[in-house]
């Protein structure tokens, strides 16, 4: 089998899982983007899943996603940053990124916005919420009371388009109690912000949960791709 026809199988597959959850939940599979993953991977697997139809990918590291979008700038892709921000280099990733999934501090507010003025484009942005319990260790993301204020920071930028929230689900927990939780903070967030629209949640492995709960994006990278390589 081709590297494509791998990709291919594997991409058919996560879309009937999507379209399956998306039946359970009564919704509509268009309501639901796939951002593909692709951390680690060669910009060849990137061209072969815009050759298969996929509009949207996601990285996590700036180094290698600043290399790979510019490798891959005539393709018309729209770039996901992922990862965690740096203050330092959020101004940079501003110039590829087409939506930052991650921004979760005030501070980073104004270098991002700096980036995209100086690129001349609006960065559609997401905040990342923390769906850790109190006093875990947490992963990335805000405290749900910061929210208010990194969104109204915002909000009053230039540059920078309040489109929603990204989370990721507690190692350990049920997705889906994870998942009802952001829902929750989304409604407290949209009772100020109604335009703050895009869910970013669910992964290979909890999508469908993340669907049901009301995803609008799904973050997807082996289950398309495969076993990540190790990174060179």
């Amino acid at each position: 089998m081709s590297r494509r026809d791998e990709i291919a199988a594997n991409l058919a597959t996560v879309q009937g899982r999507i379209a399956d959850a998306c039946a359970g939940a009564g919704r509509d599979p268009a309501e639901v983007s796939l951002v593909v993953v692709t951390k680690f991977f060669a910009a060849s697997d990137v061209r072969l899943l815009a050759d298969l139809g996929v509009t949207d990918v996601g990285e996590n590291r700036h180094q290698e996603a600043e290399a790979k979008a510019a490798e891959c700038a005539d393709l018309g892709l729209r770039w996901h940053f992922i990862g965690g921000l740096q203050s330092n280099k959020a101004a940079a990733v501003a110039h590829y990124a087409d939506v930052v999934e991650s921004l979760d501090r005030v501070k980073l507010v104004g270098p991002l916005d700096r980036g995209a003025d100086a690129r001349d484009h609006e960065v559609e942005v997401l905040l990342q919420v923390s769906l850790d319990p109190p006093g875990a260790e947490h992963r990335s993301g805000a405290d749900p009371a910061d929210l208010a204020a990194l969104a109204d920071a915002v909000v009053a930028s230039d540059r920078l388009r309040l489109r929603g929230l990204m989370a990721v689900a507690p190692l350990g927990e049920d997705p889906a109690a994870a998942f009802a939780r952001l829902v929750e903070v989304q409604g407290q967030l949209r009772t100020q912000h109604p335009d703050a629209t895009w869910l970013s949640a669910g992964m290979s492995g909890d999508l469908e949960q993340a669907v049901t709960a009301g995803a609008t994006h799904v973050r997807i990278g082996s289950a398309v791709l495969g076993t990540r390589p190790r990174f060179k």
